[in-house]
This record gives C-alpha cells, sequence and structure tokens, in this order.
C-alpha cells in the first residue's frame, strides 16, 4: 500500500471514523477501517477546494478596465469550452457548459497533480475515472430525458426503422453503457502509462532528462482532459439531438 500524503492523515485523523461508518451503511466495506480516506480521495478534494477557491476570488475581482490574470485565465478557459460547445452541441449549448468546464477543469487539474514527484495523479487510480464517467453518463442521459421527453429519447435507441426496433435497442443499450467503461478505462490507461514512464525515468536519471518526460505528461494531461470533455459534448450532443437518424 502506497504511503499516506500528511493531507491523507489529516482528513483520516478528522473524518477517518465517520467516513468509514457511512462507507459500512451503504454496505462497503473500506481496506482499513481505522484509514479510509485514500491518497486519490483526499487530492480530489484538494483541487475541488482550490477551483471553487479561484472562481470565488475571480468573481469577486471582476473587472471590465483592468481585468487581472485569474480573471483572463477563467475567459480564456469559458471562451474555450463555449467555442467547442457551440460547434460540438450547437444551439442552446450554453445550458451544458458549466459541466462540462467543470469537467475538463477538474479532470486536468488531477492529472497535473503527477507533476509533483512521488505523488501519483489521483487519475491513476481506476475509481476516480470511473467516479466522472458515471455522473457524465447519468447527466447527458438526464438532458436528453429532459429535451425530447421520455418517448422521444427512447426512440433514438430503437433506431430509423420501427420493425428493427427489437434488435437495435439492446446493441444501443450496451453501446450506451459501454461508454462508463471507454471513458474510465481510456483516462485511468493514459494517465498510469504517464505516470510510470516519468517515476521510471526519475528513479534512473533523476537530473536532466527526466524534464522531457514532465513535458510529456503535461502534453497527455491537458489532451486526456481535453478528449473526456470532447466525448462528454459529443454523447450531450446525440442525447438532445431532435433529429432522428
Amino acid at each position: 500500500m502506497p504511503e499516506s500524503l500528511a493531507l491523507t492523515r489529516l482528513l483520516n485523523h478528522l473524518f477517518g471514523g465517520v467516513v468509514s461508518s457511512l462507507m459500512q451503511m451503504v454496505g462497503v466495506h473500506p481496506a482499513d477501517v481505522a484509514a479510509p480516506i485514500t491518497n486519490a480521495y483526499a487530492l480530489e478534494l484538494l483541487v475541488v477546494f482550490l477551483l471553487i477557491a479561484f472562481f470565488v476570488a475571480v468573481r469577486l475581482t471582476l473587472s471590465v478596465e483592468k481585468p487581472n490574470p485569474a480573471q483572463q485565465i477563467a475567459e480564456m478557459v469559458h471562451e474555450f469550452t463555449g467555442s467547442m460547445g457551440d460547434q460540438i452541441i450547437g444551439h442552446g449549448y450554453e445550458k451544458y457548459q458549466a459541466y462540462v468546464t467543470c469537467i475538463f477543469l477538474f479532470v486536468l487539474c488531477n492529472n497535473l497533480i503527477g507533476l509533483i514527484p512521488g505523488v501519483p495523479a489521483p487519475t491513476t487510480s481506476p475509481s476516480v475515472p470511473l467516479g466522472l464517467a458515471v455522473p457524465t453518463f447519468l447527466y447527458y442521459n438526464y438532458q436528453g430525458f429532459r429535451a425530447q421527453g421520455l418517448i422521444g429519447y427512447l426512440k433514438h435507441f430503437c433506431g430509423p426503422i420501427w420493425w428493427m426496433a427489437w434488435l437495435l435497442l439492446p446493441i444501443e443499450l450496451v453501446s450506451h453503457f459501454a461508454r462508463v467503461l471507454s471513458l474510465t478505462i481510456r483516462l485511468y490507461a493514459n494517465m498510469f502509462a504517464s505516470d510510470m514512464l516519468t517515476l521510471g525515468f526519475f528513479s534512473l536519471i533523476p537530473i536532466g532528462v527526466p524534464s522531457i518526460f514532465l513535458g510529456l505528461h503535461v502534453f497527455v494531461s491537458v489532451i486526456q482532459a481535453f478528449i473526456f470533455m470532447l466525448l462528454s459534448m459529443i454523447y450531450l450532443s446525440l442525447a438532445v439531438a431532435h433529429e432522428q437518424h
């Protein structure tokens, strides 16, 4: 078992007993009852806190005449996700932009934590990508039902030819549930491989050469966050589209 970080030990000291009790109430038995909070979960909470603090600071210091660097970064991210949403989802993308922006930033920040020597990125733990994939799956299906109604949305699963629905419906259902697995494995496998590569070269050659692999890790982190957001947008666009193909 990897050594616990100081943050993890602190959270377990403060909330370990409560978390263990809650987990056992829902039938989940932690590997360590005294320390149920893992490094990955502790780092996720840290990312959440930092993102909330960042956007609160941006909101409190908004300025039209003299935008500060934090506001400029926030505006760049907003414009980037808005542009992507407009291209992929189309009209009405604004109502989904908050979710996909949060997904992008959360995945990116968790990926980049792997740049800290000796600290694995939370996304190298399978439970973290799965914890992102499941709500994304629920979110886009909820938006599909909301945009088209129960009958209209279910028609998407039946295909354009009504008498083929008996065959296409189970195929479409399996395909949709497979998206959870696809999102999870893609993010987990790529970040795990990047982390192992960076760690391996740091162990072999601690000076100079590893900087190349740190740059590669940054590149992989950004690409994987972008792909996760992109797929979320594609699934949303398919769910809320009214055209029948």
